[in-house]
């Protein structure tokens, strides 16, 4: 295969005719065919949308009630790795996708109207909004494999599972163009993510874990920054005819704006609660060990017998007293030698 870069060409190569005969044969149409309308497209309503997220919550805690009355946890390494690694993959191909679409568009008109031109939503990016918001229904299983695990389930995990879809679903029905810069970064995101539980269950042992909540935070503030200036300029020309138009509903805009903050800001809490505490938690620790106290078993496992330390002041002292007991032996030993001699 020959590649060859250009501006409608990002990889060397099309990917989307690839995607095109992949999509004729599952669903058995062309990919021009697709158009998401509420109401006839599937999982397209309000109320479809707010059954699943019910039925979502319902079954995971009724989940996590039943495992409560068995002993061990039901093993499922098998089937977790392959939920993890499909996701990983298919995030990937999704996000490749964007990209190929979104550099023409950004490279001829500019970022201003990638994010607000009614234009800068195309039927082949509608298609893939849609099947990533198809994705977000898939992701669901997540939580129920930390149920039949019997995890604990965090109200940030359900909380930003199920909310994610309604905010996928939202801004479908706005066809707010400044979608694709959540979508790619969560895609991104997603794609270490998943990598990650993928690895993690076979065993290996990941050093970036903590950094996945960091790079979840940058991509917030990333998300709100677009958010809230395309949402500025919505609401300005919507209501008060001032600024330029930006394409999207009012819905749609104040939800992702409300919905966005709400996650930047357990994200940011969950990370000082996970690893700030646990980082002074570990300085605790030393602490108790240099001052002669033994440390406890932590919760990742045995910790070690910490013996105390000897200060440098406590030490010089010690030499000291034991140089001069000497000098004093060695003086008596003379004492005793010139006693016994005169006898």
């Amino acid at each position: 295969m020959d590649l060859h870069f250009t501006i409608d060409q990002p990889f060397g190569f099309k990917l989307y005719p690839y995607f095109q005969t992949v999509y004729q044969i599952i669903v058995g149409r062309p990919t021009e065919t697709f158009v998401f309308v509420p109401g006839a497209t599937p999982l397209s309503t309000d109320k479809e949308v707010f059954s699943a997220c019910i039925a979502y919550l319902v079954i995971i805690f009724s989940t996590r009630h039943f495992m409560q009355y068995l002993k061990n946890p039901i093993p499922l390494k098998a089937i977790f790795m392959l939920h993890n690694v499909l996701l990983t993959l298919v995030s990937l191909s999704l996000l490749l996708l964007f990209i190929e679409q979104l550099v023409p568009i950004i490279a001829r008109h500019g970022l201003f109207f990638a994010v607000c031109n009614d234009a800068a939503w195309t039927q082949p990016i509608e298609l893939l909004y849609y099947l990533n918001y198809l994705v977000k229904y898939w992701e669901l299983a997540d939580t129920m494999f930390l149920a039949l695990k019997k995890k604990k389930l965090e109200f940030l995990h359900y909380f930003h599972h199920s909310a994610t879809m309604v905010l996928c679903y939202t801004q479908l029905c706005g066809k707010t163009s400044v979608s694709w810069v959540p979508i790619t970064l969560n895609l991104a995101v997603h794609v270490a993510m998943y990598y990650y539980f993928f690895r993690t269950a076979s065993g290996a042992k990941i050093w970036w874990k903590r950094y996945l909540t960091t790079m979840q935070i940058v991509q917030f503030i990333i998300d709100l920054g677009f958010i809230y200036v395309c949402s500025f300029y919505y609401f300005g020309y919507a209501h008060f005819n001032i600024l330029t138009k930006c394409a999207g509903e009012d819905v749609a805009a104040a939800f992702g704006c409300a919905l966005l903050t709400s996650y930047l800001l357990l994200f940011i809490n969950f990370y000082f609660q996970t690893y700030k505490a646990k980082s002074k938690v570990m300085s605790k620790s030393k602490a108790a060990a240099s001052a002669g106290l033994e440390t406890a078993e932590t919760k990742e496992g045995p910790g070690e017998v910490m013996k105390p330390e000897k200060t440098e002041k406590h030490t010089t002292k010690k030499v000291q007293k034991k140089k001069k007991k000497q000098q004093n032996g060695q003086q008596n030993g003379q004492q005793n030698g010139q006693q016994n001699g005169a006898r």
